[in-house]
């Protein structure tokens, strides 16, 4: 099993390196897909081996930090909430590479060149090998270790294009990730000093207060990293990027990070206070509340999927905050939003993107009728429509169903309190993208929209793939889920 963590680590390290400093664009093309195809199957066999297996933890301690006495400070921790989180990663990832493998280049009309496309590959692959670190990671240091090389890798691909609009929203990101960071950071010195350790669970050994002060601040820097109230602008912001990188890091992958951090804690730390699951709950529907609001204000399809983005972030944190207060349904209702989210949100920003790459545009006043011209990004645009607005039996509707029965079991004030404002904002956004839909795919063709067809082949199967997922996703993920010990 060592070997295939190492295999999942350095395999799109060292791929790249080498798609970074090829110059032949179609050896760096296929170095970028071997070196996260690989690491897919291999992540398929650890999953296998997981479910008969839960946890299989090893620990490394640097001989020149010894004097720490801390044991294990490096190593992995494969358990079902790592293969969760593992799972999104890799897939997600693979399919982004295929897919990037023809959207960058001259025949994409938003951005025609494929200059920069091997330092795409590099970062892209780097991205995906820090988020397996912090997939795995055996405690919260390494987990920050991987967390900050995360931001790094967003702050270059954010601003892949180098022009004046990329650049400042590269800044904007690493600005606020960064400082949620330190709130990290901070939280890691006070629970080593009060306990010599920096276990997921060492929460439960601090003093009430400590434990209410430290969650807190990893609460903060979880609410910077996944857009939250009040970090969440600089994600819209970010979707200067290329298409790709928007889907992977701003969908898939790194604002996944933040609501992960949460659920380690909530499922390792059995005495945090009641006051900080409802915290973790309120601000999460205040999210919600808000993203929804910015969708009336949008014209820009991108800038549409980050609002969305962020409302449904708010739904992890949301379950998550219901299994602190007490509800094991809204717990695994937001666990499973994980993956569900993640292939709907996936699929919409490829269609986003195989949209502007044969218009060029991505207006949601220009564009109409494209149903006509390109059935294939219509129908998968579709089913991540009503994948993301819980519509059954697509994925999105499992995870909401989780979520309004936690709420409801919850019961009393609180319950209720929560519930109401969550159920409007899912039914605001059906309709809000219910109107989208039809505008852009039906109706008379405009001649924004003339130019539009299907994508080439790379970018058409990753299409397909995701529709499919968001069928079974929750097949994949609720034996998964079921394992973890809550």
């Amino acid at each position: 099993m060592d070997a295939s963590v190492l295999i999942l680590l350095l395999l799109p390290v060292i791929g790249a390196i080498g798609a970074g400093v090829s110059r032949n664009r179609r050896v760096a093309d296929g170095v970028a897909v071997l070196s996260v195809g690989i690491p897919l199957v291999v992540a398929s066999s650890l999953a296998m081996r997981v479910a008969s297996e839960p946890t299989t933890r090893v620990a490394i301690t640097l001989p020149w930090l010894q004097s720490l006495k801390v044991p294990g400070l490096f190593g992995y921790l494969l358990d079902p909430l790592a293969i969760l989180l593992l799972t999104v990663v890799e897939l997600l990832g693979f399919l982004v590479v295929v897919y990037s493998t023809r959207y960058m280049g001259r025949g994409n009309r938003e951005h025609p060149t494929d200059e920069g496309k091997p330092r795409h590959h590099f970062w892209m692959l780097l991205f995906i090998a820090s988020m397996t670190g912090v997939a795995i990671s055996p405690n919260l240091l390494q987990l920050y270790v991987f967390w900050e090389m995360t931001t790094v890798c967003s702050w270059a691909l954010i601003s892949h294009y180098r022009n004046e609009a990329s650049l400042q929203a590269g800044f904007k990101a690493v600005l606020m990730t960064v400082f949620g960071g330190l709130f990290f950071a901070v939280a890691l010195v006070i629970l080593f000093v009060n306990t010599g350790s920096f276990d997921f669970a060492a929460l439960d050994r601090l003093t009430p207060q400590l434990r209410s002060l430290v969650f807190l601040f990893l609460l903060v820097a979880a609410w910077a990293k996944s857009a939250q109230v009040p970090f969440y602008t600089w994600l819209p912001d970010a979707m200067e990027a290329p298409t790709t990188v928007s889907m992977y890091l701003h969908a898939a992958a790194m604002v996944k990070a933040g609501v992960f951090l949460i659920a380690r804690l909530a499922i390792a730390n059995y005495h945090l206070a009641f006051r900080s699951g409802l915290l973790v709950a309120i601000m999460a529907v205040v999210t919600m509340l808000v993203g929804v609001y910015m969708f009336f204000f949008q014209d820009d399809l991108k800038r549409l999927l980050a609002y969305s983005t962020i409302t449904h972030l708010a739904y992890v944190l949301f379950g998550l905050g219901l299994g602190i207060l007490g509800s094991q349904t809204g717990l695994l209702g937001g666990l499973l939003h994980i993956v569900n989210h993640a292939m709907g949100k996936a699929v919409l920003f490829l269609c986003v993107g195989a949209i502007s790459y044969t218009t060029g545009l991505r207006s949601i006043t220009e564009l109409r009728g494209l149903s006509y011209r390109a059935p294939l990004v219509s129908i998968a645009f579709f089913i991540g429509m009503l994948t993301i607005t819980g519509v059954p039996p697509f994925a999105g509707f499992w995870s909401k169903f989780f979520l309004l029965s936690g709420a409801i079991n919850l019961g009393g004030t609180v319950g209720w309190f929560l519930l109401v404002p969550f159920f409007l904002e899912a039914i605001v956004a059906f309709a809000w993208f219910l109107r989208v839909g039809h505008h852009v795919f039906f109706g008379e063709v405009s001649p924004a929209a003339s130019a539009a067809k299907d994508p080439p082949l790379a970018m058409s199967l990753a299409l397909i793939v995701l529709s499919i997922m968001c069928l079974i996703a929750p097949v994949m993920g609720l034996p998964i889920i079921n394992l973890i010990r809550f």
